[in-house]
């Protein structure tokens, strides 16, 4: 006697209708298999992240870039030297050249909110956005060659290559973002770092040439540099993750404007700004002013900080993938206090001088370092967050700061500032100053 599960299963199979079901679901299954492995077949393994050769290439090519991104506004104080001590060469006021150098650093960081937004939406402008950034950057400097007054210069370095600077920067650094996860702060630090080690050398490099050659071969030959140093460096820049081949625009969270831990830590990125770029700036003019220095040990001061940067900005990224942000950050800020109070603030000889800029260098000049942890610690909170665009409104937040620092420098530096000469540096012309930088370095970490 057949059961009853075979009489059903008999019913089944008679039944034509059930048993077309059946086959048709039959060949789904077998295409699904097939496609799934004709997909893994034909889309290999994303490259690893964090090491690999071409993880340490693409950090390479985004740490060497920094030179023609960040060259010349670190270098500017030599042009601006310069320019003073040969005003024949450009008509118009030439206290005015220091507009230059402000307005170069202030585009650059403001530009980076717009940048980093339109390329994390559509990635596939990154590919063309470096380049068309390089060519801008040689017209601008080109053009500026043939400048005869202040206002070009204003024009062509002041704006036009800083948009092209800022075009270059947008991209390689959100490639960098692909490429580096666990090892973001050390990726980053390595990053900052080549931008130290530019303003250690160019500004020798630039006032050699300028001192033998003049203005308009140096340009020229910056120009040059540039091409060649650059041109090689986008190949090697690409992204990790393949495009997608839709064209699509790619949603972005704004979630994480909700979050207060992202304006804190923008508050305090503001605020550390404001005061940071002052020392770099006057510096070497204190040297000369209050210790009786060369301007030769003045530009040795400005080394001395840029170098101190490097190994600062690496140990700093380096404490980001291992510490929570709030301790690395206070790290930072306690660090760069203490040598603004105690060691500029007492200076009275070069020796003292060259501490501070020494530990001024690694603990301020590493601070943009930090941004890596931010950028984890906001990710664990809004895991939807674009890491690119939260970059740009960091960087964008050390403009404001740069902005506004300019002219609070003229406000805070008294009137006979650079006469006036005290037993310190807080009876000295620059005491406000001093104590501002001190104040707004201890709330970078509040």
């Amino acid at each position: 006697m057949a059961s009853p599960s075979s009489d059903v299963e008999l019913q089944s199979l008679s039944n034509p209708s059930t048993q077309l079901h059946i086959e048709n679901a039959t060949a789904a299954t077998v295409r699904q298999s097939i496609d799934s492995q004709t997909m893994e077949i034909e889309q290999p393994s994303l490259p690893p992240t964090d090491t690999g050769m071409a993880a340490w290439l693409v950090l390479a090519g985004c740490s060497l870039i920094q030179a023609p991104v960040w060259g010349f506004p670190l270098a500017f104080g030599v042009f601006q030297e310069y320019y003073s001590k040969h005003p024949h060469e450009i008509n118009g006021d030439a206290s005015s050249v220091a507009v230059i150098g402000t307005t170069t650093t202030g585009i650059m960081y403001l530009l980076s909110p717009i940048t980093f937004t339109v390329l994390s939406r559509w990635p596939r402008l990154r590919r063309w956005v470096g380049p068309i950034g390089l060519v801008i950057i040689a017209v601008g400097f080109l053009i500026s060659s043939f400048a005869t007054s202040v206002s070009q210069l204003i024009a062509t370095q002041g704006v036009i290559c800083a948009l092209g600077a800022g075009l270059l920067f947008a991209p390689t650094t959100l490639y960098l973002d692909e490429w580096f996860v666990r090892r973001k702060g050390l990726a980053y630090g390595i990053m900052w770092g080549g931008k130290s080690v530019a303003g250690v050398a160019l500004p020798f490099i630039m006032s050699a040439s300028l001192e033998r050659f003049g203005s308009r071969t140096t340009l020229r030959a910056w120009t040059v540099a540039i091409i060649i140093l650059t041109a090689p460096l986008l190949y090697f820049l690409r992204p990790r993750i393949p495009l997608s081949q839709t064209h699509t625009v790619r949603p972005m969270s704004l979630a994480f404007l909700r979050l207060p831990t992202f304006w804190m830590l923008q508050t305090g990125n503001i605020l550390q700004s404001l005061g940071y770029f002052l020392p770099s700036a006057y510096l070497s003019q204190y040297a000369v002013s209050q210790t009786h220095s060369t301007t030769t040990i003045g530009t040795l001061l400005i080394a001395l900080f840029n170098a101190a940067s490097v190994p600062g900005s690496i140990c700093i990224g380096m404490l980001g993938d291992r510490l929570r942000i709030t301790t690395v950050v206070l790290v930072t800020s306690l660090g760069s206090a203490v040598a603004v109070f105690l060691f500029w603030g007492f200076a009275s000889q070069v020796a003292l001088l060259a501490v501070f800029a020494i530990a001024y260098g690694f603990f301020a000049g590493g601070f943009s370092s930090t941004w890596s942890g931010v950028l984890t610690a906001l990710k664990a909170e809004s895991p939807a967050l674009d890491t690119g665009l939260v970059f740009g409104l960091l960087a964008g937040g050390r403009g404001v700061g740069n902005v506004i620092s300019g002219p609070l420098s003229v406000v805070l530096l008294r009137e006979d500032g650079w006469m006036r000469e005290g037993r310190w540096g807080y009876g000295s012309g620059y005491g406000p100053m001093i104590l501002f930088t001190g104040a707004t370095a201890l709330l970078g970490g509040w």
